[in-house]
Formats: structure tokens, C-alpha cells, sequence
């Protein structure tokens, strides 16, 4: 293992990092609440181990796979542990299991969170909200593509970063160059947000403030809100189909939207995995909303409408919004969001789950494997964007989902194992490790993770990071194998 070769991408990430901290720093000069000195202090502390640890690998360009799959874990741990700095040198969250809790669900865009007073927070410190939702936004389309975008790694190959940070079984490339790639993502990426801040500001009537920190976290499918009642506490019904129609745009795989905006609109319906993404997205819409309107808990259609949409978006797309109080709603739909849960957005975009092109594939496995029993003989293809897949993403996508649940069950039995009843084991376990925020029962749209003890926070910590770079990358660190010299 490269240890001063990863030394030094790393130390390049929290330079990164830095720079961003300075943005929060010029926000509350704005505002004039006098913490812009606790972000100028990390940034420059940041700046400081970072610029060290690049001087110590300047020599040590080489990397393999598996410094790759070492950079990215490594590299969400050290920006998670800077970005926590803010939070605690404002006073905002001092604790400090609470603050590295609330970066690390910012960076890795779960959008779970510790705080109980976020309006509270918001009066005095308008650059702490700012950098919750500015982390998630870094986050959604991920720091280490970041790097890339703005540097090649001076001199290092990028493909096996880019292999490691891309959520999906098979990452795109748009340009013969990672780097390439990296920027023109970004740039779709950041061209949408902006979209969404305008229509949010001219449209939904938000202030820009308030229009720049949700655009963030709607495009990185974070979900961190300035407000305590989430989406819900604007009461616009603009705002939210606003919200939803972007939410939905991020549960998107990034490469399609890059081709439609060459003018090839065409590329998103004859995308399997999109068609699919929609079906799901209509088809649990359309359950939840009868099952609402037949309860009779929401008066009027468009108001049954708007709230089945906007949750099953929420959820689905991983972004974890609300717009109401669905742990009130029939036992049926937390059995439709506990699904949506797991599943996920698109592979390729900044939503978590499984992903849809996993499930897909899964679902055209199954079917294979039944025709196999009625045709023993039969030889029989699978076909994914008009390509046959492989055996070696086959047994990718099979072993990945046997991780998942895995971890998934091992998470919630280590929960129920600490006291907590099997609802709240469950959402707790499923909102980090699909990287959604809320969950069902005692960490519900309302509630917040606070009540935890720190082992317990400790643990979905864990469970955001192994679902935010999908289970291997973080895994594999875990083998003695990865780190023994060759």
C-alpha cells in the first residue's frame, strides 16, 4: 500500500475542503454574526495538513485499486472530520460525536441529523446552515470527482478513483479523460442547481438564502433543511412540486442529463433503467395516494396528490425532505417508503440504495432463472441498454445486493441489541445505510437522531459510509489482504 501516495491525494482533498470553508466565513461577515474567524481557522487548518501531507507524498505519484478504494474512504473520513470543526467552534452542536455525526451526514448526503433547534441554530448563524447544506452539495456529486475536476491528481491516474467514488455498478465515461469527465459532470451538476435557485427565489418566493441552501441539498439528494418541519414548514405548494420535479432530476443518472443537453432529449426514455425509475416513481405515487385519499387524512385532491408525490419522491431519490408527517399516514405506505428506502435513485446519481439498475438487473435474473426451469436447455441473455450483460457485472450485482442486506440486518441487530425497538432499528439502520436521513419510529420525518448514545452513533456513521461509496470501497479496507506490500 502507497500510504505516501494516498497521503497526498488526500492532502489535496482537505486543500479542497478549505477553500470551501471560506465560503460559510464570507456568508456570516454578510450577516454580521461573528463566526467567520471559526471557518477562517479551519480553513487555514485544513490548508495546513493539507499542503503537509503533500509535501510528504510529492514523491509517491503511482496508485493502484486499491489506494483508490483507500483514498475515497479515507478521504470522506478526513473532509467529514474537518467539516465538523465549524459546528463545534461555533457552539452550534459541542459535542463532538454530535458534530462528526452531522458532517459525515452531510458529505455523504444521508441528511440524518442530531440538531433539535435548526431554526434556533439559523437566527444567530446563518454560515453554520449555510455549510450543512454546501458539504451535502460537495458531497452529492462527491469530493473526490471534485478533485478530479479541478486537478488530474497531478500526474495520477484518475480512473481508479473514479471507479471507487461513482455510485452504480458501472460508471460513465462522457470524455476519453477521467478529468474530462469529472468536469463536464460538474458542470451539468452545477447548471441545474442554478436552475433550481432561481425558480425557488422567483418562483416559490423562498429568499435567496433559503433558495441557495435547499437547491444544495435537493440536487445532492441530501435533504438538510433550514427549517425544523423541513419542506413542509414553507407551506407552498409551489416550493414543494418545485422541489419534487429536481429531486426527481437528481435521482437521474448525471450522463443522461449531460446528452440531453446536446439536444439528444430522446436519451432518457430509451434508457432502461430510466423507464424503470419512472414506472417506480408513477406506480408508488399512485398507491400512496389512494391509500391517502381514502384515509381522508388530507382534504382535497391536489393536496392528496402533492403529498404522495413529494414523499415518495423524497424518499425514493434517498433526498429524505418532508412535506408532512407520514409516520401518521396508514401502515401501507411506511411499507411502500420502507421499499423506496432500500431501492434508491438511478446508478450515476447523487441519490443512494441499491440503485435502480441493480434491482432491474436483479428482477431480469430471477426472471431468467425461472424460464431456465421451464426450458433447462435454453441459453439466456441478459440485456441492459441493448447490451448484453456480462457474467462479471452479474456476479457484481448479486453480490452486492447479498452485502446490503447483510449489513443492513447486522446494522439493525446491533441497534436492537443496544434497546431500541425493531421500527426504529429498522428506519435508524435503512435511513443511514441508504443514505435517506428520516426513518420509521423513533427517527421519523419529526424526529432527529439526538436521543442515540454515542456507540450508537458511532455505528450509523459507519452505515452512511459504507452506503454512500456502496458497500466494497469501504469494505475491502477491512481485509488484511489491501494492505499488504506486493
Amino acid at each position: 500500500m502507497n500510504l505516501r501516495g494516498i497521503g497526498r491525494v488526500l492532502g489535496f482533498l482537505l486543500l479542497v475542503t478549505a477553500g470551501a470553508l471560506l465560503l460559510p466565513a464570507a456568508v456570516d461577515l454578510y450577516y454580521g454574526e461573528g463566526d467567520w474567524n471559526v471557518f477562517v481557522l479551519a480553513a487555514l487548518g485544513g490548508a495546513v495538513a493539507g499542503a503537509g501531507l503533500m509535501w510528504l507524498g510529492r514523491r509517491n505519484p503511482e496508485l493502484r485499486h486499491r489506494e483508490g478504494f483507500a483514498i475515497v474512504s479515507l478521504g470522506w473520513i478526513a473532509v467529514g472530520v474537518l467539516g465538523a470543526v465549524p459546528f463545534v467552534g461555533t457552539g452550534s452542536i459541542p459535542n463532538f460525536t454530535d458534530a462528526i455525526f452531522e458532517s459525515i451526514s452531510g458529505f455523504t448526503t444521508t441528511g440524518s441529523t442530531i440538531m433539535t433547534d435548526i431554526e434556533g441554530v439559523g437566527a444567530s448563524h446563518h454560515a453554520v446552515l449555510f455549510w450543512r447544506s454546501l458539504i451535502q452539495w460537495l458531497g452529492g456529486m462527491g469530493i473526490v470527482v471534485l478533485a478530479l475536476a479541478i486537478l488530474p491528481l497531478l500526474g495520477v491516474g484518475g480512473m481508479q478513483l473514479f471507479r471507487a467514488e461513482s455510485p452504480g455498478p458501472s460508471p460513465d465515461r462522457l470524455s476519453s479523460r477521467i478529468s474530462a469527465t469529472a468536469r463536464l459532470l460538474w458542470g451539468v451538476y452545477v447548471l441545474i442547481t442554478g436552475l433550481e435557485v432561481l425558480l425557488l427565489w422567483l418562483v416559490g418566493g423562498m429568499s435567496v438564502f433559503n433558495a441557495v441552501c435547499h437547491a444544495f441539498t435537493t440536487m445532492a439528494t441530501g435533504g438538510f433543511s433550514t427549517l425544523d418541519s423541513s419542506v413542509g414548514g414553507f407551506a407552498s405548494p409551489a416550493v414543494e412540486w418545485i422541489i419534487v420535479v429536481f429531486m426527481f432530476l437528481a435521482g437521474v443518472n448525471f450522463s443522461l442529463h449531460y446528452v440531453a443537453l446536446t439536444g439528444r432529449f430522446r436519451i432518457y426514455w430509451k434508457d432502461d433503467e430510466f423507464r424503470f425509475y419512472t414506472f417506480v416513481t408513477l406506480g408508488a405515487s399512485l398507491l400512496v395516494f389512494g391509500v391517502l385519499l381514502r384515509s381522508g387524512l388530507i382534504q382535497g385532491y391536489e393536496a392528496n396528490i402533492r403529498a404522495a408525490v413529494f414523499q415518495v419522491v423524497s424518499i425514493g431519490t434517498t433526498t429524505g425532505y418532508g412535506s408532512a408527517d407520514y409516520a401518521l399516514w396508514p401502515p401501507f405506505t411506511h411499507t411502500v417508503l420502507l421499499l423506496l428506502m432500500a431501492i434508491g435513485g438511478c446508478a450515476g446519481s447523487t441519490g443512494g440504495g441499491i440503485k435502480m439498475m441493480r434491482i432491474l438487473l436483479l428482477m431480469k435474473h430471477a426472471l431468467a432463472e425461472m424460464k431456465k426451469l421451464v426450458h433447462p436447455r435454453a441459453v439466456i441473455t441478459l440485456w441492459f441498454n441493448e447490451r448484453a450483460v456480462t457474467p462479471a457485472l452479474s456476479t457484481n450485482v448479486l453480490g452486492f445486493f447479498l452485502l446490503f442486506m447483510t449489513v443492513f440486518v447486522a446494522g439493525t441487530l446491533l441497534l436492537t441489541l443496544a434497546g431500541r425497538d425493531i421500527v426504529t432499528a429498522v428506519g435508524a439502520t435503512a435511513a443511514t445505510l441508504g443514505n435517506i436521513g428520516p426513518g420509521l419510529g423513533d427517527v421519523g420525518p419529526t424526529c432527529n437522531f439526538a436521543f442515540m448514545s454515542g456507540a450508537e452513533k458511532w455505528l450509523l456513521v459507519l452505515m452512511m459510509l459504507i452506503g454512500r461509496l456502496e458497500l466494497y470501497t469501504v469494505l475491502v479496507l477491512l481485509m488484511p489482504s489491501t494492505w499488504r506490500r506486493v
